[in-house]
């Protein structure tokens, strides 16, 4: 959720239009959440669920044996993956765009969060920088240096190592 919305502060930043949201579905301790975040060259109008991204970010790889990551998303889509995997051993997921990046081990480098307990949200945007050229990441560090909750220079270092450390993309 906070992935999302800084995501969208960076957007916004780069002169886009962007919205982000959550989506709780079964509001019990430990599910699943899913955010979304809207980024577009106009106005954003429409407030539902994306129902067919061209990006599929995964913040825990555990899930991709729970749910169906994929369900909507665009053939030509791209999927980020926090994995310490390379794309190509993702079997299942081949006939996308994967990319993968350790961002679990980048935030413990940094002190995000614990081992037991690592926060990946801005890794996970730094990466993501990576795959959208819209959203540079110049502008994703400022976003995490104006509104990350707390520990803000760690956080936009492991932005911009995550974004250095992603894998399949060219």
């Amino acid at each position: 959720m906070v992935a999302s919305e800084l995501l969208a502060r960076a957007a916004v930043m780069s002169r886009l239009h962007a919205s982000a949201f959550p989506f709780f579905g079964v509001e019990r301790r430990g599910a699943p959440v899913t955010a979304f975040c809207r980024i577009d060259l106009r106005p954003i109008r429409t407030h539902s669920e994306i129902y067919f991204p061209d990006y599929v970010v995964v913040l825990d790889a555990s899930l991709l044996g729970m749910t169906d990551v994929l369900h909507g998303l665009k053939p030509d889509g791209s999927l980020l993956i926090n994995t310490t995997k390379e794309p190509c051993d993702m079997q299942s997921i081949r006939w996308h765009s994967v990319a993968t990046v350790d961002a679990t081990g980048i935030a413990i480098r940094h002190g995000l969060g614990t081992e037991v307990a690592p926060i990946v949200n801005t890794a996970i945007i730094g990466a993501f920088a990576r795959l959208c050229p819209q959203v540079p990441l110049e502008s994703v560090v400022e976003s995490i240096m104006k509104a990350a909750p707390s520990k803000k220079e760690e956080n936009a270092a492991a932005a911009r190592e995550a974004f250095e450390a992603v894998k399949g993309v060219a």
